[in-house]
């Protein structure tokens, strides 16, 4: 409780705006609850974790990792309410201070909120997953050197030089396949380049680590991830490194390794992508592995019929995709055996990417675009 006395020690002869001092008065009001409350949530939480802890007579350990992120978010919410305290308390301006204070509590509010729904997000997943340690052997004697793939997954071809490019939303992909390798613990991944523009502009330039299973399930070893945004005024206009938001690393952090891809997608089958805590945490549920247009009106939402037509015969493969950092929000992707992913929607919004172009396949010669 330390960080309280920033604002109890001012001197009585300091000259301190009376507006400021209302207001840094209110602040010190609400830090105190918000110090209570988090205190009285850990101490709640660490009994909900002693409750999971025999549920079925095993060890809720997937329960447990939950409330203990869930944790984590709050005392990282706290954290930015301090910082946002200081920021706010060097605005000169008082009508722009006012409003930095007010905000505050709003800003307090909706984290609070954020980290509700993930723990729910989270202890839903466990539901699926089981209650079980997340440790899944990645050892190099699983694993084809990707140079040399006996075997190529159907639905997530990785040979070098491979090129897909997708449009949609006001964007444009372009995924490839790299004559590069990554040694990660051991492993050796293959790299794959993935760019999206807007308007033209570099948005974002990421390289993902894949690793073909000798089982045909496709790993992902994790992702270099760079967001650009380019701003007017700027001479010559180049694109500005942004962001590394959600890159992880398998061994780095804490980081495990998912899968991307089943080597033999089982319908209802869920598993996790990604795990890097906080970071990067996708989920996904094979929802269909005889997927054509038109037997299924739900699955059928936002999918352009010729692009389904052209691609799937009773063998495509649907996947729901969701991460619990950002509840409620989840994507269908769509993958055609021998081409991979082809279409990705959104059902909550409509907003869709499809495949427009490959390099290895006929079927993606003239194919629709959006």
């Amino acid at each position: 409780m330390k960080k309280l006395y920033m604002f109890t020690n001012l001197q009585p002869r300091a000259r301190v705006d009376p507006g400021a001092r209302r207001f840094l008065t209110s602040a010190i009001t609400v830090m105190t609850a918000v110090c209570l409350m988090s205190g009285s949530a850990f101490a709640q939480n660490n009994v909900e974790a002693d409750d999971v802890k025999d549920r079925g007579g095993q060890v809720g350990f997937c329960s447990q990792t939950a409330t203990l992120l869930f944790l984590s978010c709050g005392k990282e919410a706290e954290d930015d309410f301090f910082k946002v305290q200081a920021i706010c308390l060097n605005v000169s301006d008082n009508t722009e201070r006012r409003q930095c204070f007010a905000d505050i509590t709003t800003a307090q509010n909706e984290d609070q909120q954020l980290c509700r729904a993930q723990l729910t997000a989270r202890r839903n997943a466990c539901k699926s997953l089981g209650e079980g340690r997340y440790d899944p052997n990645f050892v190099p004697a699983l694993f084809d050197n990707p140079r040399n793939l006996p075997r190529l997954n159907r639905y997530h071809p990785l040979k070098i030089g491979n090129k897909w490019d997708y449009a949609g939303g006001g964007e444009t992909i372009s995924i490839e396949v790299r004559n590069e390798t990554k040694l990660i613990d051991g492993v050796t991944c293959v790299v794959v380049r993935d760019r999206v523009t807007k308007d033209g502009e570099l948005a974002e330039d990421t390289d993902d680590w894949f690793a073909q299973a000798k089982n045909g399930d496709i790993y992902y070893c994790g992702e270099e991830v760079k967001d650009f945004e380019s701003f007017d005024g700027d001479i010559p206009r180049l694109p500005e490194l942004t962001s590394i938001d959600g890159s992880f690393k398998v061994g780095r952090g804490g980081a495990k390794v998912g899968i991307s891809f089943l080597g033999s997608p089982i319908l209802g089958k869920v598993y996790r992508q990604e795990f890097a805590p906080t970071e990067a945490e996708d989920l996904a549920e094979v929802v269909s592995t005889t997927y054509a247009f038109g037997g299924n009106p739900e699955l059928d939402r936002f999918v352009p019929p010729q692009l389904a037509a052209r691609l799937c015969s009773r063998d495509c493969v649907v996947t729901k995709e969701y991460s619990p950092l950002e509840p409620g929000v989840f994507a269908r992707k769509c993958y055609a055996r021998g081409i991979g992913f082809f279409l990705e929607v959104k059902p909550n919004t409509g907003e869709a990417v499809q495949l427009v172009n490959c390099n290895f396949d006929a079927r993606c010669n003239g194919l629709p675009t959006p």
